[in-house]
């Protein structure tokens, strides 16, 4: 079939070409160039898209499976106790992007609902607060996702300063730990200096021969030697007259009670 010049062309045939050319560029500019080279043999806008829809999406088959594998994550989609709000929202739109873009999706409070029931125990006080004052039918995705960030928020703050004061407690147990080891390792220290210092002292003392115990006789007999060089020598003793004792050391006993008095008293 021979075709004719575009100057030869009804004015209605002229006008769907120019839309259709109209129409390629736009995709041509949307596209990156790995998509560019996929479709360039294609000679209408709608020869484009389905080969887009193809590569995408497969065929009847491709998709449908595609929607399963999503209706599933979006059914068993959780929120994790550490995980952030923009995170999770940003895991919770891909899924509900991906199956509008099959033609296939949720109402807007569905997916209110579906966030709420995905968010962790620890949100439950929050969660029953939302329900009680929002009208859930009304409430939108963006305005739930602002209303949650800003508790999160909340709770992070407090969060730190509990974990501040928490630090502070454990820094001063440390502390005083600390001190109390260094009183100990002290006193310990100078109790040891205390017995090394004793030790010497006697050892010293052992070597002079100060420390040697001297027997009874030995004192006494040194204590008249003394008494002999204080002048002391005529002293006798009083019952017989011997100078080498008194008569507290008279070996012989007194007989008289008197004369035992006597050397009491003397």
């Amino acid at each position: 079939m021979r075709l004719l010049p575009f100057e030869k062309q009804s004015d209605d045939l002229k006008k769907k070409l120019a839309k259709n050319n109209e129409a390629k560029m736009v995709i041509y500019n949307a596209l990156p160039r790995k998509e560019y080279e996929r479709i360039f043999m294609c000679n209408t806008a709608k020869e484009i898209w389905k080969t887009l829809l193809i590569t995408h999406q497969g065929n009847s088959q491709v998709k449908d499976n595609k929607i399963d594998l999503l209706v599933q994550q979006y059914e068993q989609f959780v929120i994790s106790e550490d995980e952030s709000i923009d995170s999770a929202f940003a895991r919770f739109n891909t899924i509900i992007t991906s199956l509008k873009a099959l033609d296939e999706g949720y109402s807007s409070k569905n997916y209110v609902r579906k966030f709420l029931r995905a968010l962790h125990p620890k949100w439950r006080a929050k969660v029953t607060a939302i329900e009680e004052s929002k009208d859930l039918t009304s409430l939108s995705l963006d305005e739930l996702i602002g209303n949650l960030k800003v508790h999160e928020m909340i709770i992070k703050k407090d969060s730190e300063i509990v974990k501040a004061k928490v630090e502070r407690k454990s820094l001063a147990l440390k502390a005083k730990k600390e001190s109390s080891d260094e009183e100990c390792s002290t006193s310990g220290s100078k109790d040891e200096e205390y017995a090394m210092a004793v030790r010497d002292f006697k050892k010293f003392f052992k070597r002079r021969g100060r420390f040697v115990r001297q027997p009874r006789n030995d004192k006494k007999t040194f204590q008249r030697n003394r008494d002999d060089k204080n002048g002391k020598i005529d002293r006798k003793c009083f019952r017989c007259g011997d100078p080498n004792h008194l008569i507290g050391e008279w070996p012989q006993p007194l007989k008289d009670k008197n004369q035992r008095a006597f050397v009491g008293g003397s």
